[in-house]
């Protein structure tokens, strides 16, 4: 399904050359996969649009880097991971939606902008979340991977969102007794769309079950280092730097790493779960970039 081909950017570029190269290559796939969409008729453009918006909205982007570095670093060609990163971006703007929406979190602001809900209307957003969560399988489907790759990056893909949809479950009533319960949520919630970009990224390579296992213990690390550094972020940062509502946590007395931990002990737990991460990533060579990106996350400020 990817009519042009990319090539890997040249990694002595530098870290932000590289990265910068990554979200092209995805942006420009990513624009036509959206312009596909017309494709499916008028009498749907208010699902289309509602899906296009969320999905062009910007964000970080780590997942279809996640799928394109690992892939890289086990020897792959970076064509046969554009379905993975473009999937699993589809199925996170899906959840995305979702969480917004007044059932949910209830938030206004995403990604500095209306929510899904609040540009197209409650019942549209839904469905296009509804409609991400399809297409993300169907895009793998039409691919021109093996059927071998494609049914592995399926099975991964949909595996981990069933796992995310149950850490969501979980997360709904907000309260948690323990530490230990709290990261069991996290690692649904956060890492398992994180696995499900590092893994499929290695089994576009036809990576072993050494690589493709050091990847799963890598994105385990990496989402509960992440999800923690939100919950500093929603104590400490500013509106205009998260580009979402600050604070909503406290607002809806959920429990959080902070609240359990206070901030200082939070900030040490992240650097733990990053510096697992990074342990993870000896199983690759060339892992210079990988290991940036995660000492990045860990100090991000959005």
């Amino acid at each position: 399904m990817t009519a042009e081909k990319y090539t890997f950017p040249v990694t002595d570029g530098g870290f932000d050359a590289v990265f910068r190269e990554y979200r092209a290559i995805f942006e420009k796939q990513l624009r036509t996969v959206c312009d596909s969409f017309c494709d499916n008729g008028a009498k749907y453009k208010a699902l289309y649009d509602a899906a296009s918006y969320s999905l062009e909205a910007g964000g970080k982007r780590i997942r279809p880097v996640l799928a394109f570095e690992m892939c890289r670093v086990c020897g792959g060609d970076i064509n046969d991971a554009v379905p993975a990163a473009v999937a699993v971006e589809m199925i996170h703007t899906f959840s995305l939606i979702h969480d917004d929406l007044p059932c949910m979190d209830n938030d206004d602001m995403r990604r500095g902008r209306p929510s899904c809900h609040k540009a197209h209307g409650e019942a549209v957003a839904l469905l296009a979340g509804d409609a991400l969560s399809a297409y993300a399988g169907k895009y793998i489907c039409d691919s021109d991977l093996s059927a071998e790759k494609k049914t592995a990056m399926i099975k991964e893909l949909y595996d981990r969102t069933l796992g995310m949809i149950e850490g969501q479950t979980i997360d709904t009533d907000g309260k948690f007794d323990t530490l230990d319960g709290l990261l069991s949520m996290y690692e649904m919630k956060t890492s398992e769309l994180l696995t499900a970009a590092s893994v499929m990224g290695c089994i576009a390579a036809g990576a072993d079950e050494e690589k493709i296992s050091a990847a799963r213990a890598y994105a385990h690390d990496v989402g509960l280092a992440f999800q923690i550094v939100d919950d500093i972020l929603d104590v400490t940062s500013t509106v205009e730097e998260l580009g979402k509502p600050i604070g909503s946590d406290a607002q809806q007395e959920k429990t959080t790493s902070v609240t359990l931990l206070g901030l200082d002990k939070a900030r040490e737990l992240a650097k733990k779960y990053t510096e697992g991460a990074e342990n993870a990533l000896s199983a690759f060579e060339n892992n210079e970039f990988l290991c940036r990106l995660t000492d990045l996350l860990l100090n991000r400020k959005n």
